[in-house]
């Protein structure tokens, strides 16, 4: 009789978190085996925003420029757009720069900027399909898809999972679990861990429960001419809802509270759609299915010694401002170098317990904000008289599409949440006496403090592969020298050599990096976030390393 099947790290969901995760243990040498109850990946359409910090995870990866050839074509445009109906009264248009437009803002931005990518909107089940389609190339990963995780065993040197696949039962251990598993997390059910925040909201948009579905409409692009954008919202005092371009062309994610998501069948939806329209569109339901907006809950824990929560089993939110699979994607880059220094023997006890300590402050602060917005959005007036051709109705027009501008702005102005997550109260920090910039909504302000986001920085005028100070960094820890003095490295190889720790040491003789980070050493983590930095060699850099590993 054949003994259980072994695998260093098993995945419990092949969604976009669990591929990305891994994909970046991948990277580090770590062999992964991914198991999802699916036989393939879901055909319908959810989240469309892949932020800032995520196409940087993308890049790391060697993937953003094939995710950006994904999803909205190069000249559509990136924003929103608000009318009472969709051939009636605009309340309010948003651009925002499109693929080409970002794309040249990069080519001419000074070397300082922080957005090497921009934001691109590219709906998850087109950017599932090529993590996927990646994952397979890889030999270090190992693609389950169609095998249920039934059961889940933590023991002290490991874990083990039962699983089924096509009535067969089958046995696996691994040292290490991550549930990525989603709302119904079968990993976080098995740990009795519970979420803690309010659930759905009681309003009248996105609230309760909604329909979300995909749709051609063929006549939509015409009809919209000049004004097609990402997101196109119709609000009127009978109906709101969203439509969210996919492909730039006829095919929608429709989002809507409009309707019971229990009884709507499609030709409710085509009903509703031309109504929100104001003309007999030719609508055509591809697919539909319930859905609970307005959640903002965040897992009690996220995990014990063996095994780890990431992506939705960790935290759910509401989908305003996309911050949702963002924060998910965000999760896998920091657990990732944190498991894979587990599995190679370099990481002490506290390392992987510093992933709670460092995520889940961050999955409260971005499920409360995006709860805010939620909030917002459905506390914005829909008069009877929205649609009167009347000076009273004009002014409705006016004082609504001011509110739906300031929430469609917040929604798309949102780059100190991309970027903003730091870990300065961290374990496995030393941020000494610094203090970092206020955190904040809108703005991102680069800093190298202990636990922020690495300041980037490009090196040259070319912005291409290997231009980014972030494509130099190493798969361990990078210590960056700003200085001039490469003699200062000496105590951090040596004690890297003795730990076990791989580093990689970057003589930068830039004076604008230099001025970027304030300091002449920093030393930046595997996730690239800074773990240390000073204007001079620690005086026990073993002491400093053995903190920012765990020991």
């Amino acid at each position: 009789m054949h003994g259980p099947s072994t695998t260093p790290v098993a995945l419990v969901g092949g969604g976009p978190v669990g591929l990305l995760l891994a994909l970046f243990l991948d990277r580090y040498g770590v062999a992964v085996t991914v198991f999802d109850s699916e036989p393939a990946l879901p055909a319908y359409p959810r989240g469309s925003t892949h932020n800032a910090r995520t196409m940087e995870h993308y890049r790391t990866l060697g993937l953003a420029g094939r995710v950006r050839a994904l999803g909205l074509p190069a000249g559509h445009d990136a924003g929103i757009t608000f009318f009472t109906r969709y051939s009636g009264h605009e309340l309010a248009i948003l651009p925002w720069p499109g693929p080409a437009e970002a794309a040249a803002h990069t080519r001419a931005a000074p070397r300082t900027d922080q957005t090497p990518e921009p934001m691109h909107r590219a709906n998850q089940m087109y950017v599932e399909r090529l993590l996927l389609a990646h994952a397979a190339t890889r030999p270090r990963i190992t693609l389950r898809y169609g095998h249920r995780v039934t059961a889940v065993e933590e023991r002290p040197d490991g874990v083990r999972l039962t699983t089924e696949h096509e009535g067969v039962p089958g046995a696996w251990e691994a040292g290490y679990a991550v549930g990525c598993d989603g709302g119904r997390s079968l990993v976080r059910r098995h740990l009795g861990i519970a979420y803690e925040g309010p659930g759905s909201l009681e309003q009248e948009v996105l609230g309760r429960r909604a329909v979300a579905a995909h749709l051609r409409i063929p006549g939509l692009p015409e009809l919209l001419g000049t004004r097609r954008a990402w997101s196109h919202w119709a609000v009127n005092a009978e109906l709101a809802l969203n439509l969210i371009s996919l492909d730039g062309n006829t095919e929608f994610f429709l989002l809507t509270s409009s309707v019971d998501p229990d009884t709507a069948r499609d030709a409710d939806l085509v009903r509703l759609v031309r109504r929100a329209a104001g003309t007999d569109l030719a609508v055509q339901v591809v697919s539909h299915r319930p859905w609970t907006p307005g959640a903002a809950l965040v897992a009690e824990r996220f995990g014990s010694d063996r095994m780890l929560l990431a992506g939705d089993a960790a935290h759910l939110f509401t989908p305003n401002g996309g911050f949702g699979m963002n924060t998910g994607l965000d999760d896998a880059a920091n657990l990732s170098w944190k498991l894979a220094a587990a599995v190679h023997g370099w990481a002490g006890p506290g390392l992987l317990a510093s992933y709670e300590a460092e995520r889940r402050p961050v999955a409260l602060r971005n499920t409360a904000a995006a709860r805010e917005l939620n909030i917002g959005l459905g506390a914005i007036d829909r008069p009877a008289v929205l649609e009167e051709d009347s000076p009273r109705g004009a002014a409705a027009r006016e004082k609504a599409g001011a509110a739906l501008a300031e929430y469609g702005l917040r929604t798309l102005d949102t780059l100190g949440v991309q970027l903003g997550a730091r870990y300065t109260g961290s374990p496995v920090v030393d941020a000494g006496d610094d203090t970092p910039p206020p955190d904040s909504f809108t703005a991102y302000t680069p800093s190298s403090v202990a636990g922020c986001r690495a300041p980037h920085l490009w090196l040259d005028d070319v912005r291409g592969p290997g231009s980014s100070l972030f494509d130099r960094f190493g798969t361990g820890f990078t210590l960056l020298c700003l200085g001039g003095d490469a003699a200062a490295a000496a105590g951090f190889e040596a004690a890297a050599r003795d730990l076990g720790v791989p580093l990689t040491v970057l003589p930068l003789a830039d004076p604008l990096a230099r001025e970027l980070y304030g300091r002449d050493l920093v030393l930046v983590r595997p996730d690239q976030h800074t773990a240390w930095r000073g204007a001079a060699p620690p005086a026990d850099p073993a002491a400093l390393l053995a903190r920012v590993t765990g020991h």
